[in-house]
C-alpha cells in the first residue's frame, strides 16, 4: 500500500519519495525479548543464558537448514541517508549486505563467538521457516552507491557485547 500510495503521490503532485525494503536487522539495542525476538538475539540470550546457568546445550527450532540475509543496523542507517540524499525514485530497493548464511551456520558462529562450548539441539518439531531469504541488493549500489561494509561477525561481536554490557 505505501509503494502505490509513494508512486502514486510522485505522479500526482510530483512528492518525492522513496521506497526502501531492508533484509533482517540485527545489531545492538535489539529486540532481545525471548517472546518475541528475532533469531539472532534469542540466540545470543540462549547462548549467553546457557554459558551463565551451566547448561550443556541450548535448543534451536528447525533443523537448521533455510538460509537467510542479515544487515547490521549502522549498515542500514547508512543506506537509508544515502538513499535520502541520492534518490529520486519510487521504484522500491532492497537493503541488504549481499550474505547469505544459514541457520545452522548461523547457531554455530554465534554460539562460538559468545563462547558458548555446549551441544546445539535442533527442534525438528518446530518449524523451519521460510527456506531462504536473500534479495538482490544490486539496484541499491547501483541506484545510490550503497554496499554493507560490516562484515557479518565484526556486527554479531558488537552486538553480543552490547547484550553482554546491559545485562
Amino acid at each position: 500500500m505505501l509503494l502505490v500510495q509513494s508512486q502514486t503521490y510522485r505522479e500526482q503532485y510530483g512528492f518525492n519519495s522513496i521506497f526502501l525494503l531492508p533484509v533482517n536487522l540485527y545489531g545492538p539495542r535489539d529486540n532481545f525479548n525471548p517472546a518475541s525476538s528475532h533469531v539472532i538475539p534469542a540466540l545470543i540470550r540462549k547462548c549467553v543464558e546457557a554459558i551463565e546457568r551451566g547448561d550443556p546445550e541450548i535448543v534451536a527450532w528447525g533443523d537448521g537448514s533455510p538460509t537467510r540475509e542479515f544487515l547490521y543496523v549502522e549498515d542500514a542507517a547508512e543506506g537509508i541517508l544515502l538513499a535520502a540524499e541520492r534518490y529520486n525514485d519510487s521504484q522500491p530497493v532492497n537493503l541488504g549486505s549481499a550474505y547469505e548464511i544459514s541457520i545452522k551456520d548461523l547457531t554455530e558462529t554465534i554460539a562460538r563467538l559468545c563462547g558458548f562450548k555446549g551441544w546445539i539441539v535442533w527442534d525438528t518439531t518446530k518449524p523451519n521457516g521460510q527456506p531462504r531469504r536473500k534479495l538482490d541488493t544490486n539496484s541499491a549500489r547501483e541506484a545510490f552507491g550503497f554496499s554493507s561494509t560490516t562484515p557479518f561477525e565484526a556486527g554479531l561481536r558488537q552486538t553480543i557485547a552490547w547484550y553482554q554490557d546491559i545485562r
